[in-house]
C-alpha cells in the first residue's frame, strides 16, 4: 500500500512539474506555427485546404502523449540520472541553435552539444567558481550525458516508427522550382510530436524529491544506479519531428526511406551511448556521432533525390496527377498521386485544356483511362452530380503557366515567428494573400 502511495505521489509531482513548466507548451506552439504555415501554403498554391491544422495538431499531441507514456515505461528499466537542469540545458542550447537553423530543434544536436560542453568543461576549474558561471558549470557536470544520448536514441527509434506509420499521411503536394527555373511537382513530408517524458531517476539533491515522492525499486536498472536514497520521476518535455522533400518518390516510399535512416541512426547512437556509459572516455565520440550522423541523414536524402529523375511532371503519355483533394470525386474514383491520365471520355488529353474540354463533353458521367505509376492501365468511372467539384478534385503537376511555387522553408526561428511567406510568384514577385494564388482553374482538374 505504501509503495502504491509513493508511486502516486511521484506521478503527481512529476505531472505538476511538467504542467507548470513552459517547454511542453512551447513545443505545441511550435507545432501549431508549422502546421498553420503548411495550410497557408496549400491555399496559396491550390486555392484549397488539403489538411486541417487543428486536427493535425491535436493528433500530434495525442500521439506524442502515447509515445511519452511508452518511453517513460521503458525508462524504469534504464535508471539514467537525468535532472531538471538537463531540461534547461537541452532547451537552452536548442533555442540558440534554432536561431541559425530551425531544424536544429532536434535534440540530437543539443544533446551532442551539451555532452561536448560537459567534456570540455571537465578540463577546466569552472565548476569551482562561486559565481553564476560556476553554478552553470556545476549543473552541466552533473548531467548524465550517456543517459541523455541514450534518450535521444530512444526518441529517434520512436520517430522512425511514427514516420513509417504516419509519414505519407502528413504529406503535402507542392510546386517546386526545378532545374533552369522549370517547375516540377513534389511532396513535403512534415510531422512533429510533443513528447512529455516522466523519467525514473535516482533521488539526488538536485531532483529534490521528498521521501513521500520517492520509492525503492525491486529490479536492477540498466545504468546500475544504486538509488540508495530512492528513485523519483523527473519531467522531461521533448519534441520529435521530421521534414522530408521529394520530387522523385511517392510519399509512402519516401516515408519508408526516411524511417529506415532514422532506425539505423537510433541503433548506432544507442550503441555509442551504452559504450560511453561503460567507458566515459568515449563520450565525446558518441556526442560527435549524435550530430554528424544526423547530418548524414539529411545528406542521404538530398543525394538520393539528386540521383533520380522528377516523377511529378507531364510526359508524352498524358497528364501527371500530383495530388487528390480529399472528399472529391477523384478520391472516390480511386485516383492517386503519380498516375497519368491519358484519356477522358474516350478523348486523348495532353494539356489541361484538353482535360477541361473532355470533362465538359459529358456533364453527367466521366470515364478516365489512367496509367499507374508502374505503367499498368486502369479505368475509373462514375456519374457526376450537381454540387460536386466541377473539376473532379485532381491536382495536376505544374505546367509552364503555373504562377506560384513553394518558397524555401523557413530556415530560422525568427523567420517562422515573422510568418515568412510560404510561396513565391514566378519572376520574383511576392505571393498574393491566402486563397488568391490563381484559383482552382490554375491547378485542379
Amino acid at each position: 500500500m505504501e509503495t502504491a502511495r509513493a508511486i502516486a505521489d511521484m506521478l503527481g509531482s512529476a505531472a505538476l512539474q511538467l504542467a507548470s513548466g513552459p517547454f511542453f507548451y512551447l513545443a505545441i506552439l511550435f507545432i501549431i506555427l508549422q502546421y498553420s504555415r503548411q495550410m497557408r501554403l496549400e491555399r496559396q498554391l491550390f486555392a484549397v485546404k488539403l489538411h486541417d491544422w487543428k486536427g493535425m495538431a491535436l493528433r500530434a499531441v495525442v500521439t506524442g502523449l502515447l509515445v511519452g507514456l511508452g518511453l517513460s515505461l521503458i525508462s524504469v528499466f534504464i535508471g539514467a540520472s537525468l535532472s531538471p537542469s538537463a531540461v534547461l540545458w537541452l532547451w537552452g542550447i536548442a533555442a540558440l541553435l534554432m536561431l541559425a537553423r530551425i531544424r536544429y530543434l532536434c535534440f540530437a544536436y543539443s544533446a551532442g552539444v551539451v555532452t561536448l560542453l560537459q567534456w570540455i568543461a571537465g578540463f577546466t576549474s569552472l565548476a569551482e567558481r562561486g559565481d553564476g558561471i560556476g553554478a552553470m558549470a556545476s549543473s552541466l557536470a552533473r548531467i548524465d550525458a550517456a543517459g541523455l544520448l541514450l534518450l535521444v536514441a530512444m526518441l529517434h527509434l520512436a520517430e522512425s516508427l511514427l514516420v513509417r506509420l504516419q509519414g505519407d499521411k502528413l504529406s503535402t503536394p507542392l510546386f517546386l522550382e526545378g532545374k533552369r527555373g522549370k517547375l516540377v511537382g513534389g511532396y513535403m513530408l512534415q510531422g512533429f510530436w510533443p513528447v512529455p517524458l516522466l523519467l525514473l531517476t535516482p533521488v539526488s539533491a538536485e531532483t529534490g524529491a521528498s521521501a513521500a515522492a520517492s520509492a525503492s525499486l525491486p529490479w536492477p536498472t540498466l545504468f546500475g544506479g544504486t538509488g540508495a536514497e530512492g528513485w523519483t520521476l523527473v519531467a522531461l518535455p521533448m519534441i520529435i519531428g521530421f521534414t522530408e522533400m521529394t520530387r522523385s518518390l511517392l510519399p509512402a516510399a519516401k516515408a519508408r526511406h526516411a524511417a529506415k535512416g532514422l532506425l539505423l541512426y537510433s541503433v548506432i547512437l544507442g550503441g555509442a551511448a551504452l559504450a560511453a556509459w561503460w567507458q566515459s572516455a568515449l563520450l565525446p565520440i558518441a556526442a560527435v556521432l549524435s550530430i554528424i550522423l544526423h547530418e548524414a541523414l539529411v545528406w542521404r536524402s538530398k543525394a538520393m533525390e539528386a540521383r533520380r529523375e522528377p516523377l511529378y511532371v507531364h510526359d508524352a503519355r498524358g497528364l501527371r496527377i500530383l495530388g487528390i483533394v480529399p472528399g472529391t470525386p477523384a478520391e472516390a474514383m480511386g485516383l492517386s498521386a503519380g498516375e497519368v491520365i491519358y484519356k477522358v471520355n474516350g478523348m486523348r488529353v495532353s494539356t489541361k485544356e484538353d482535360l477541361y474540354g473532355a470533362l465538359g463533353a459529358n456533364s453527367a458521367f466521366c470515364k478516365l483511362e489512367v496509367l499507374t505509376v508502374g505503367g499498368e492501365p486502369k479505368f475509373a468511372q462514375r456519374a457526376r452530380y450537381a454540387g460536386e467539384h466541377h473539376q473532379l478534385g485532381v491536382i495536376l503537376a505544374p505546367d509552364e503557366r503555373a504562377n506560384f511555387y513553394a518558397a524555401d522553408g523557413v530556415s530560422s526561428l525568427m523567420e517562422l515567428l515573422r510568418g515568412r511567406r510560404a510561396s513565391n510568384r514566378r519572376g520574383g514577385a511576392k505571393s498574393s494573400p491566402v486563397g488568391a494564388a490563381g484559383g482552382e482553374e490554375k491547378v485542379q482538374a
